[in-house]
């Protein structure tokens, strides 16, 4: 074979490489793009303020004397300490949710009201998410008595 048909060899086996990369990625990033879920505080959640069709995760303490539940409905207020957002859910709630322990629900915001999908409760009545704790650590709301 002559070098220049090499040449055009080599060229076209790294041109479809990177194609076929581009394509996989392509695919990764769509398949993927659902299932991605950005974890907020209540304090970056009003900064941000994310479109009410994107699915997000807030997190933090349910305000002490804040859940309502009416008709297999709840209603409670999620802070760090330096902000809240008020969140409604309909569903079984977890065993261990409860007023003044950590929290993480999944949902959107519509800029008033956070719609949670699905609510998720810390281990023990101490234990708190690593998402949650760090959130609540920035706001400088952090108490000793809590462990990650």
């Amino acid at each position: 074979m002559h070098p220049r048909r090499y040449k055009w060899k080599r060229a076209f086996i790294i041109v479809l490489a990177i194609a076929s990369i581009s394509a996989g990625f392509a695919g990764f990033s769509v398949v993927f793009r659902d299932n991605l879920v950005f974890f907020f505080s209540p304090s970056e959640l009003l900064a941000k303020m994310p479109s009410p069709t994107t699915r997000v995760r807030v997190g933090g303490l349910v305000e002490k004397g804040s859940l309502q539940e009416k008709s297999g409905s709840y209603h409670f207020i999620v802070t760090d300490g330096a902000n809240s957002i008020p969140v409604t859910y309909t569903g079984l709630i977890p065993n261990l949710f409860r007023e003044g322990q950590g929290v993480v629900a999944e949902g959107s915001y519509d800029g008033k009201i956070f719609i949670a999908k699905t609510i998720m409760a810390k281990h023990d009545e101490k234990y708190m998410p690593p998402e949650v704790s760090d959130a609540i650590k920035k706001s400088g709301h952090w108490k000793s008595n809590y462990k990650q």
